[in-house]
Order: C-alpha cells, then structure tokens, then sequence
C-alpha cells in the first residue's frame, strides 16, 4: 500500500471542518447531521454506494449547493457565511466532465485558467505544463469530443487544478474508465498530494480508497456511520474475516443495510447466468 503524507494524529492543521450538515431535496434526506475533518495535507476518501450522500455533500463544499443546516470551514474560512469564500483554495474536478467538446485540449486549459484571472503567459505555459504531466501533449490539439474517456477524465483533473490550489475535490474520479488509465488516474492523483494537495475523493471502490487514502468516512443513506485510518477499517475483513454473500437481487438499499451492519463492501460480483459481468 502506498501511503502519502502520513501524518501525526496529534499534530495536524485542519484543511476542512464539517459540523452538523444537513441537507433535503424534497422529502428526501439526502445528507443528515454530517461530521468529519480533513487534515491538511492527506487524502481523504469518502466511500459509499451509489446515492448514499457523496454527490450531495461535495456540492454543499464546494459551494454548489447550499446546506439546510450546519457549518463548514474550509482552511479556517466560514463557508457557510461565505459560500464562494473559499473558491480560490480548492479545485473540483465533478463525477462528469464538464469541458467544452469543441474545443481543444490547451483551448479548453487556457480558458479555465482564465477564469482564475492569469495572463496569457501564465495561462499558455501553465496548459503546457498540465498536457505534459498528465500525458495529453500529443493530444493538445484535438477536440475535447475526440478524447477517450481515460484521456477526458486526465483533462477534467488537469482543468480543476490548473490554478494550482490547494485542496482538491475529486469525486468518483476513475468511475467508467479502462483499467489502464484508472492506474495512470492514481498515479497522478498520488503525485498531486507528494506536491503538497490536500485530496477530497469521493468513491465507491474500497480498493481505490485502500491504494489512495489515509483515512476514510463512510457514508450510508445520508449518514456517517464510520471514519478511521485505512488500516483500521481494512484489517477486520482480511483473512478469516473475509464475507462472501451470494443473493439473486442485489441492491443499493441492501447494500447500505450491509455496510450500516458494520460489513465492508470489499467488491461486488455480478452474475448473469454463469458469467461473471463487470
């Protein structure tokens, strides 16, 4: 296991402070009475199955959707009472990409950097810099349309980082990739944090989150039903404690029933007939 930035638990900045957040759409309780902090410097996983909240509370810290109650500080800054007062310490790379398919790969860069206010200069070296290091320079001049799913996710990153910032918001970051990239998505993802980044991830690989995390929150129907170091939560279902449950119906909501039981969901196999699908 690669481990990042390994740090002291009795000696840490806080990078986020997350107290009593809550949020409904409709009568749905999508986020309840969530807790949690992130240490500055650390990736930070946040796992869950599909529709457990994650989406949700990374909107509301990035500023995207505003909570119906609770506080949120992001490197000592009441976001809560100024929710874009952050803006110019983090970057969000979203669960689906969102540049422009017409333009280029560098286009596409270059008008994200202008965004954050850089010149020219700045902006055309900074893109350079990005396509080299997340291995698109080949690929500059196409169309964002043209790009390969790896290679769309590789930009998305490179565009949410492209104003150098200090606390990263990933969310579900390697999710309908090839294996080949999802790999090289990590590789980058460690490289950003060796430099200094703190990493939000949103997942819901634990394998992911056991090669990338320091620590990790579990989120379940809107709940944080546990937050530790990786080895701590991965240790009970190594060996003899490894679960294997076979079921005809799979589902979310079972899932979350499992996890909230106190099981991990290490990987989910899905069978048609007698083949095994991905």
């Amino acid at each position: 296991m690669n481990k990042l930035c390994l740090i002291d638990d009795a000696d840490y900045d806080t990078a986020i402070k997350v107290e009593g957040l809550s949020k409904k759409y409709d009568n749905v309780q999508a986020v309840a009475n969530v807790e949690f902090e992130v240490r500055s410097g650390e990736i930070f996983g946040f796992l869950g199955p599909n529709g457990a909240g994650k989406t949700t509370t990374i909107n509301m810290l990035t500023g995207l959707a505003l909570p119906d109650t609770g506080t949120i500080h992001i490197d000592g800054i009441d976001c809560t009472k100024k929710p874009r007062g952050a803006q110019h310490l983090i970057g969000v790379v979203p669960d689906e990409n969102n540049l422009y398919p017409e333009l280029s790969g560098f286009d596409n860069l270059c008008f994200c950097a202008a965004l954050y206010g850089m010149s020219k200069s700045e902006r055309q070296a900074r893109a350079r810099d990005l396509l080299e290091a997340f291995d698109l320079a080949k690929a500059a001049s196409r169309k964002f349309d043209s790009y390969s799913k790896g290679m769309k996710r590789k930009l998305t990153i490179a565009a949410g980082i492209i104003h150098k910032p200090k606390i990263l918001f990933l969310d579900e970051p390697t999710t309908g990739i090839d294996v080949a990239s999802a790999r090289h998505l990590r590789n980058l993802i460690r490289d950003l944090n060796r430099n200094g980044t703190t990493i939000f991830l949103t997942t819901h690989y634990i394998e992911e989150a056991e090669q990338l995390c320091n620590r990790i929150a579990f989120i379940v129907s809107g709940n944080i039903v546990r937050v530790d170091s990786v080895e701590n939560l991965v240790q009970p279902i190594q060996g003899k404690h490894v679960i294997q449950i076979a079921c005809s119906n799979y589902s979310n909501d079972l899932q979350n029933k499992l996890v909230s039981g106190g099981l991990l969901i290490y990987r989910k196999l899905i069978r048609k007939g007698n083949k095994a699908l991905p």
